[in-house]
């Protein structure tokens, strides 16, 4: 994929979604109205953030700012970046009604430097289910690291590419009667099965949802496209960007019901599989550096 037609694709959905996920039944908007609240995606991850007091951070793909206002509530100078016009619109206006100061600007992940300016920040953070949409995971590296100070980290936790590969199938009856059987949600159960592309492809995997994973209303824009990035895609990547990898976490769940009718939602906010958690590697928390010493 060479062109930038995804862009096109993906910012109509996302306007889209934006104002689905600020309505009743979307995103807890109202909770942000206690100053203490943080979003949950923002909870799971703070324990390996560390002091953000005083940094310069940016959230790239922040969409509606509820992550990007949780953090600049732990501490940091908040800057916020994505590509959806109306997903903006609605950010200035939480922010403001949150009482929380972020410079919000509009632009792809690619052109985050010339929209924000390079070597700018202390950290670099970039929220759950993310880069799947982004078609190169080496010019992503680049543009994290020539936005970072030397010493300045990256934060990204986000879907694991083995829950990216996955699907839903229904399974015979023998499955059954196996000592460990599924969550049974349809005639013969359900199981997840590999059956998308775990490596990057050269085109994108195109979807067409009419409701999405907040909300219930439907997305007046439902068509979609995205890329799936493997482990060592992302690793390699990061560190052909220069950056010094310091944590890599994987962890059994994710913060939206990624296959609905085979997870079960915690008290943490998290789902994971209902049947046998620790199959499956929901989503991985990765921390890298810029060199010091990088001029």
């Amino acid at each position: 994929m060479t062109d930038d037609s995804y862009l096109k694709i993906n910012r109509a959905n996302w306007d889209a979604r934006a104002d689905v996920h600020v309505g009743p039944d979307g995103y807890r908007l109202d909770a942000f109205d206690d100053p203490e609240w943080i979003s949950d995606v923002v909870a799971f991850d703070r324990p390996r953030l560390g002091d953000l007091t005083g940094l310069d951070a940016v959230h790239l793909q922040c969409h509606i700012g509820t992550d990007t206002v949780s953090l600049a509530r732990l501490g940091a100078r908040m800057a916020g970046l994505d590509l959806s016009p109306r997903a903006l619109a609605h950010a200035r206006t939480f922010a403001a009604r949150a009482g929380v100061d972020v410079e919000f600007v509009e632009s792809d992940v690619y052109g985050a430097v010339e929209a924000l300016g390079p070597a700018r920040f202390d950290l670099v953070y970039t929220g759950i289910g993310a880069i799947c949409w982004l078609p190169d995971i080496d010019r992503w590296a680049r543009t994290v690291a020539a936005l970072l100070r030397p010493g300045g980290r990256l934060f990204i936790r986000d879907g694991h590419p083995v829950l990216n590969s996955l699907a839903a199938v229904v399974v015979g009856n023998e499955y059954a009667e196996r000592d460990q059987q599924p969550d049974m949600t349809a005639p013969g159960g359900m199981s997840p099965a590999l059956e998308f592309p775990y490596y990057t492809q050269p085109e994108y995997r195109v979807w067409c949802e009419e409701t999405s994973y907040a909300g219930s209303t439907p997305v007046a824009s439902p068509v979609s496209v995205e890329w799936n990035h493997s482990i060592g895609e992302i690793l390699t990547a990061v560190l052909s960007a220069g950056l010094t990898i310091d944590t890599f976490v994987e962890h059994d769940s994710v913060p939206w019901d990624a296959l609905p009718g085979m997870m079960t939602l915690g008290d943490d906010g998290e789902y994971r599989l209902s049947d046998r958690p620790e199959r499956l590697p929901a989503s991985f928390t990765l921390i890298a550096t810029r060199p010091a010493s990088d001029i």
